[in-house]
């Protein structure tokens, strides 16, 4: 296999925004994402991309600001099996350091009656919508040094939403004891439970 052609690019994310309006002609968004598990680009660059935890997208230190970029942009994104994540074109692939996850998810639904059959959704501030369940887990980290929870839900791929404060702490009203544990607490949704943690 030939060796990936890594570049180091000071100047600008315009080749990068070209071929997002190529891939999406006209700027629209349409109903399907375009298919990046696909793309196999042998041309890897480094532009000083990043999304910091707060869901900002910023680029050689300076915040990208045009919403509608960063929705475009958020379309194309991509965790590798390395544990590294890009933007993804047929062409070439952009490196994008991830501070904590790629996105966040600030508005949480419930759908149904309370109980195993009751669904939980998420909807991320790019505007990503996923529905918790068996192929989209929710998982809480817990700080060993502070006990504070970092909670997650996987939104497609290998991308994962973390929870705002305020949408965790609404998830939290809707904990009940696990099946076999009393002692810990969790959320069902389509018919998984999703420890969140022991209770308190």
């Amino acid at each position: 296999m030939a060796e990936k052609d890594v570049t180091s690019s000071p100047g600008t994310i315009l080749s990068v925004e070209e071929t997002l309006k190529a891939i999406l002609p006209e700027g629209k968004f349409g109903a399907e994402l375009p298919p990046v598990e696909k793309w196999n680009p042998e041309t890897v660059r480094n532009i000083g991309m990043e999304i910091r935890a707060d869901g900002s997208w910023w680029h050689e230190g300076g915040e990208i600001k045009r919403d509608r970029l960063v929705k475009l942009f958020a379309r194309i994104l991509r965790k590798d099996a390395d544990g590294q994540t890009y933007l993804v074109t047929p062409h070439e692939k952009v490196i994008v350091a991830v501070e904590d996850a790629p996105f966040l998810a600030g508005r949480m639904d419930v759908l149904g009656t309370p109980g195993p059959d009751q669904e939980i959704g998420f909807v991320t501030t790019v505007g990503d919508v996923t529905l918790a369940g068996p192929d989209r887990p929710i998982r809480v980290e817990t700080d060993a040094e502070t006990g504070e929870p970092s909670p997650y839900v996987l939104v497609r791929g290998r991308l994962e939403a973390k929870l705002a404060r305020s949408v965790f702490y609404e998830l939290v009203e809707l904990a009940v004891p696990a099946p076999n544990d009393s002692n810990l607490l969790g959320v069902w949704s389509k018919g998984s439970f999703f420890p969140l943690g022991p209770v308190a």
